[in-house]
């Protein structure tokens, strides 16, 4: 698998380096601004509301979202605020751990991306132990008949979601570190039940898949945050799109490679001329909902997918990518200090119109992780030890 990977060289190629730094340099100046709007309150930043960061509970699923964020410019700058903030905030989530009956599948999100990394980078035994803790409760949702459980409650003991393609990677983690193959087994059962009922012939994803607890059985497969049962929603693509290429990566199982093509050619082929994602490909013309977090998840995950490819079949997953992210910068970003929050188009649910072009944190990350790969950025986030 070695031998294949890393063929297109996705920073060499890049049109516009000025036009990148210039990007980064307006994204550090932002930043430094939200961080000292974040050390106001006393909660994790999400979303804002009227120019301030909105109030957040400490289980909340985005919360590795922010400090994976502050890493990431912190190995871009240098400049010790981003690491400190990373820190700091990495300490405020052992609540969300010691809470643990609160916990769902998220358990990637919140801790491999931030505490993995402090990790890999530093070796600080506390995030070592934060991490293996996250994976072990991960680990403790799967149901044999090979499924992870997405949330709580008796009412969703079969409920599995399609974001979870990009919680396995914390699994993989695990596996490796402790040479215990019993977390990559759990991944890759999860993954081939989700390469089967949640990816569809053209490349679309449901959402949601229930699944009867006891036999396995696919019993439905509801909206969930997209338009209706059936549909396509845009983030749920890019979060199989990715997931399946961090998997490949992991495992070296052609299917997963070829499953994170179909998905990427059916998102290419239904961004419109705009290249801001809807936030169901197959919503109504009207209301005209974006949602860039999913095209920030997309974008990164097609950069991924291009680098185990040759080059001209990787040129169009690298040509898909780079409008995207241009057309993110130029349309979807508030570079301005009067709110904290970056990415404004995003999307929670189609469903929920009061949700409906937001600021979200993990939009933001996804942005800065895309910057920060065309810039040279070799340590992938989703593969910390690697």
């Amino acid at each position: 698998m070695a031998a294949e990977m890393f063929k297109y060289d996705i920073v060499e190629l890049f049109p516009d380096k000025a036009w990148l730094e210039e990007t980064l340099k307006k994204v550090d100046k932002k930043l430094h601004y939200s961080i000292q709007k974040a050390r106001e309150v006393d909660y994790i930043p999400y979303t804002t509301e009227n120019g301030q960061w909105k109030p957040n509970k400490i289980g909340w699923w985005t919360n590795g979202f922010w400090p994976a964020m502050m890493w990431q410019m912190y190995l871009a700058t240098k400049d010790e605020i981003y690491r400190e903030e990373a820190i700091r905030t990495e300490k405020m989530l052992d609540e969300a751990l010691k809470d643990f009956k609160t916990t769902n599948h998220d358990m990637g999100f919140m801790w491999l991306i931030q505490s993995g990394v402090h990790y890999a980078l530093e070796g600080n035994q506390d995030s070592y132990d934060r991490t293996f803790l996250a994976a072990n409760l991960l680990a403790g949702r799967f149901n044999p008949n090979g499924f992870i459980r997405a949330w709580n409650g008796k009412e969703q003991q079969g409920w599995a979601i399609v974001d979870c393609m990009m919680n396995l990677p914390l699994l993989y983690w695990a596996s490796d570190v402790t040479n215990d193959p019993r977390f990559r087994n759990i991944a890759i059962a999860h993954a081939d039940s989700t390469m089967k009922n949640f990816v569809r012939a053209d490349g679309s994803c449901n959402h949601i898949v229930i699944y009867d607890p006891m036999t396995g059985e696919v019993l439905d497969n509801p909206a969930g945050q997209g338009c209706h049962s059936g549909s396509s929603w845009s983030r749920g693509q890019a979060w199989a799109l990715y997931g399946f290429t961090l998997s490949y990566m992991a495992t070296g199982k052609k299917e997963y490679l070829d499953t994170a093509k179909k998905v990427a050619h059916y998102f290419i082929s239904n961004v419109l001329d705009d290249y801001i994602p809807r936030c169901d490909f197959r919503q109504p013309e009207e209301p005209d909902v974006k949602d860039n977090a999913g095209g920030g998840a997309a974008i990164c995950g097609l950069l991924e997918l291009c680098k185990l490819l040759p080059q001209k079949e990787a040129a169009v997953y690298y040509d898909a990518a780079v409008k995207m992210l241009m057309a993110m910068a130029d349309k979807c970003v508030n570079w301005e200090e009067n709110d904290p929050g970056l990415c404004t188009m995003c999307t929670e649910a189609y469903l929920k119109p009061q949700t409906y072009h937001i600021t979200m944190n993990y939009a933001d990350y996804y942005f800065v992780e895309a910057l920060t790969k065309l810039r040279g950025q070799n340590k992938l986030f989703w593969r910390p030890h690697k």
